[in-house]
């Protein structure tokens, strides 16, 4: 018995040859546009009125000959759908990269908390993997060192992914730097993509709430508690601005609005460590201690 497969939005065809740079590209971005398939075999969730961009099957992906366009040591960043990520792997591997790691996007509302518009069949999903790979022998850069894998910031139209993404590979990786499947040019990368030829806008509507940006920390009454979720996005935040900006709890409160003792709470509840009193406080303008 054979399964009847509907024909995808846009007829097939063969990609166009890929950027070339004397030695190889030492770092590739790739954001492949996936094809689901539910268990009939049929195209899935690529819907008639969702004509949002074209999509490749599996096999045309790893075709794809990135291999050759590659340096012998080279780092690959490969966004992959959660559903797909044995197929991510394989791409990988088809590519002529291994597994090491990855960075996890955790879609956030603009207050913080999870972002619950996402779907799936078993679990409605907020985050989204960018797997990474390498080719040869190369360890990232200096400051990965200090680079967490995880990046926590609102969502794009359909598809697109968060722009902190260039800033957090540009600093881990060495160039020349190669994106496929890119939407849009990007100063000192070769791009590879029907959409990146021009500065155009990505098919689909861009529906409201779904402009990305940073997270917003939520305004607040005295006393008024915040919820869990939040709470912990919140704190978060503040750490990264207090450790890694060396900002001050001062600094923190009057961009936030919040009070000093309530900035100082949500990063003791970020487990955040204090700078202590004395030169090193008042250097950053804080002047305060975990226990005061």
């Amino acid at each position: 018995m054979t399964v009847e497969t509907i024909q995808p939005l846009r007829p097939d065809s063969d990609p166009a040859p890929l950027p070339e740079v004397v030695g190889g590209f030492k770092t590739i971005l790739a954001d492949p546009p996936w094809r689901f398939t539910n268990r009939t075999g049929k195209v899935a969730p690529e819907h008639r009125r969702l004509d949002r961009y074209s999509t490749m099957t599996l096999a045309a992906i790893k075709d794809i000959d990135v291999a050759g366009v590659a340096a012998k040591d080279a780092h690959l960043y490969l966004w992959v759908p959660n559903a797909l990520l044995p197929d991510g792997l394989a791409v990988m591997e088809a590519w002529g990269f291994r597994y090491v790691s990855n960075v996890v996007w955790a879609k956030r509302r603009k207050d913080g908390g999870p972002d619950g518009r996402g779907v799936g069949f078993y679990f409605r999903n907020v985050t989204e993997l960018l797997l990474f790979g390498v080719r040869g022998s190369m360890r990232t850069l200096p400051p990965a060192r200090r680079q967490v894998n995880m990046i926590e910031t609102r969502k794009r139209e359909h598809s697109r992914k968060p722009d902190e993404q260039y800033e957090l590979i540009e600093a881990c990786s060495p160039g020349p730097h190669l994106e496929l499947f890119a939407r849009y040019p990007r100063k000192g990368w070769s791009v590879w993509g029907d959409e990146a030829l021009d500065e155009v806008a990505p098919r689909g509507k861009v529906h409201r709430g779904y402009a990305g940006g940073p997270i917003v920390t939520p305004d607040l009454v005295p006393y008024e508690r915040l919820q869990p979720d939040t709470r912990a996005a919140v704190a978060a935040v503040l750490r990264e601005g207090y450790e890694d900006r060396k900002k001050s709890i001062r600094d923190l409160a009057a961009e936030t609005g919040y009070s000093i003792q309530r900035v100082r709470a949500l990063l003791d509840a970020a487990e955040a460590e204090i700078r202590p009193r004395g030169a090193a406080g008042r250097s950053s303008g804080i002047g305060q201690s975990r226990h005061a």
